[in-house]
């Protein structure tokens, strides 16, 4: 071992220290290759130290990288812009629903033309029927549907909820679905969106929006009593 190298040996591996080791013994670098080499670096002429494709390849990696993650935000907050713009022109569509009968053709209407959906439904447990154009399910059958009488939504497939699509449910590949709860006293339902997509409503999305649709609907409803 050479003198400089045990100086270095006998200094605390400190980034200072090593900066000061390097500025006192600048042939320490400049002349091993293989180190050079590991760091992707190389002499140029002129004895500067040069940074090669190695480095320079890091480099772009990490920009490119940057990039990538910066274009996913941007798209990201353009999509959920897209929905939240398309949320608030669904509602104004359902307002103006004209009775029980309206408002579920409204429903079904904005889930394919606003959100290129399979369908939109509306359910509601009833013992003998459900109003015109809702989907009628028997009592317990909206906790079975989501899982836990405690769970508001679910989001994702689930192959026991097909049957609230009629004879669309073949083309559905995911779901959104979001409990309601309508009159006095309370009658439980379903607010049901289905994709064509797997990958249009998961398990891992937000329930913001739909849950919003729900409340709209709910409230609509509510100006009309069930007979």
């Amino acid at each position: 071992m050479d003198g400089s190298q045990g100086e270095i040996a006998g200094l605390p591996l400190e980034p200072a220290a090593v900066r000061r080791f390097l500025a006192d013994n600048p042939e320490f670098l400049r002349d091993d290759n293989g180190l050079l080499d590991e760091l992707g670096l190389k002499v140029a002429a002129g004895n500067v130290v040069d940074f090669g494709p190695a480095a320079l390849a890091r480099v772009h990696a990490a920009h490119q990288r940057e990039s990538a993650q910066r274009q996913q935000l941007e798209a990201t907050a353009r999509a959920n812009f897209s929905a939240q713009a398309q949320t608030h022109g669904a509602v104004i569509d359902l307002l103006d629903a004209r009775n029980h009968s309206d408002l579920a053709w409204r429903l079904d209407e904005l889930a394919q033309q606003r959100f290129g959906l399979t369908a939109g439904v509306i359910a509601l447990e009833a013992s003998e029927r459900a109003p015109a154009g809702w989907h009628m399910l028997v009592d317990g059958q909206v906790d079975m549907i989501l899982d836990g009488s405690q769970r508001l939504a679910r989001m994702g497939f689930a192959p026991t909820a097909l049957g609230l699509f009629g004879a669309r449910g073949e083309a559905i590949r995911s779901m959104a679905m979001v409990r309601t709860s309508m009159w006095e006293p309370a009658r439980q339902g379903l607010l049901a969106f289905g994709s064509p997509d797997p990958e249009g409503f998961t398990e891992e999305m937000g329930v913001e929006l739909v849950a919003f649709l729900a409340r709209v609907v709910e409230r609509t409803a509510e100006r009309w009593p069930i007979l």
